[in-house]
């Protein structure tokens, strides 16, 4: 099974991340600050989800033209290259834009469905400064290196 996202994804300590917004939501903004902590590009504006067992897996469109792959847009400044998957990675969270007043305090696990698998999902105002930081600290209570107060 496979669907394209309209997004861009992100790989943090061998996660992907999908992140998902309306056209100047700030979702290649948000890229761009994860890989300058660490992260690399999986893909800029449309990513392609395969199913494999119960994963979804994160990749650069295979039909996609080659010389976009590691690239980005970085706007004000235009396509970048900058470091890049080689593979497809293991989906483990999508960040949804969400305006700064609609962001919930303390939300409540939420879940957001890809090829019948379900993967969580955070709401988040991407422009924040925190955000970055918020991504890394929700991957590393979903792979359990960082424990969530019950």
């Amino acid at each position: 099974m496979r669907r394209m996202a309209n997004g861009t994804a992100v790989a943090c300590d061998g996660k992907a991340v999908l992140i998902l917004g309306a056209p100047g939501t700030g979702k290649s903004d948000l890229a761009l600050r994860l890989i300058d902590r660490g992260a690399r590009l999986i893909a800029d504006d449309l990513v392609e989800l395969t199913r494999d067992g119960d994963r979804i897996m994160a990749a650069f469109p295979g039909d996609a033209p080659p010389d976009l792959k590691g690239r980005i847009e970085a706007r004000g400044i235009g396509i970048v290259a900058v470091p890049a998957v080689d593979s497809s990675v293991e989906l483990a969270l999508v960040v949804q834009a969400t305006a700064p007043e609609q962001v919930p305090r303390m939300p409540e696990t939420e879940y957001s469905q890809w090829l019948g698998i379900d993967v969580p999902c955070l709401h988040l105002a991407l422009p924040e400064a925190a955000t970055p930081t918020k991504v890394r600290l929700a991957l590393g209570a979903i792979s359990g290196s960082i424990i969530r107060p019950s």
